[in-house]
């Protein structure tokens, strides 16, 4: 059997631990209907508290729906802590946390969800129908964490907006922030949302802003020095090819685009 992405600690106090690590049902989930009972069963064996540890970029979006589900029903306490990042689907499952706490160098990202169809124009707009009715299924999770309305999530999921934990917890995604002193110092997650109106708040990240300011800081490359310099001469236009683009070549970009 394929190795499974979480494991459950027994702790002295009774209460338990699962580690969610790496991707979310790639191999031992997806098109799995044991694998989904076993997981129900492991968590249903107890009765304590739960402590869900996860680091994960993310999976299939089922499977989260699934796990989101499981312990949203479970009677214990659920506490999620996030220590290195909860991406697209595991973002998902931490919003089942009755407490969310997040590492201070941990990062949460929310994105609209994908897919790779084939098929005519109708199959593509039944995977685009499909698309928008998860998107709107992902948004109800978001919206009963952060009470933030459905329209301002949806925007950051277009976005793909990564959140530290500062951010997270300004925006209602988590509850707090790990390894922060509680004497009443203002660290609390209240203080964090102030912060955010007196606009001192955490940072908010996406995919373009982060890609543009990395360009902005590279140095020139040799072919930009070169465009000062005398042009160089024209070369003979090659022959025509025949146009069109390999099957083979289709398929290997496609297999890019896969979650």
């Amino acid at each position: 059997m394929s190795r499974k992405f979480w494991n459950w600690v027994k702790n002295k106090d009774d209460s338990r631990t699962l580690y969610l690590n790496g991707v979310i049902a790639e191999e031992t989930w997806w098109g799995d209907e044991v694998t989904p009972k076993m997981f129900k069963d492991e968590l249903m064996s107890g009765s304590g508290d739960v402590i869900v540890w996860i680091n994960s970029p993310g999976g299939d979006v089922f499977a989260a729906a699934q796990i989101y589900n499981m312990l949203m029903e479970y009677m214990g306490r659920v506490t999620v802590k996030i220590d290195g990042m909860a991406a697209s689907a595991a973002s998902v499952i931490a919003m089942a946390g009755g407490d969310v706490y997040m590492s201070p160098v941990s990062m949460m990202m929310i994105h609209n969800p994908a897919t790779i169809a084939i098929g005519d124009s109708e199959e593509m707009l039944k995977a685009k129908a499909l698309l928008d009715e998860v998107k709107e299924s992902i948004i109800n999770a978001y919206e009963l964490k952060s009470s933030l309305p459905r329209a301002k999530i949806g925007r950051l999921m277009d976005q793909e907006s990564w959140m530290n934990a500062n951010k997270a917890v300004e925006l209602g995604f988590a509850d707090d922030i790990m390894y922060k002193n509680e004497n009443g110092d203002g660290s609390g997650p209240e203080a964090w949302r102030n912060r955010a109106v007196a606009g001192i708040g955490g940072m908010l990240f996406s995919r373009q802003t982060v890609m543009n300011s990395v360009l902005m800081k590279m140095p020139r490359t040799v072919s930009q020095k070169a465009e000062t310099a005398e042009p160089p001469k024209p070369e003979p236009a090659p022959e025509p090819k025949a146009s069109g683009v390999s099957i083979e070549s289709l398929e290997k970009r496609l297999s890019l685009l896969t979650h």
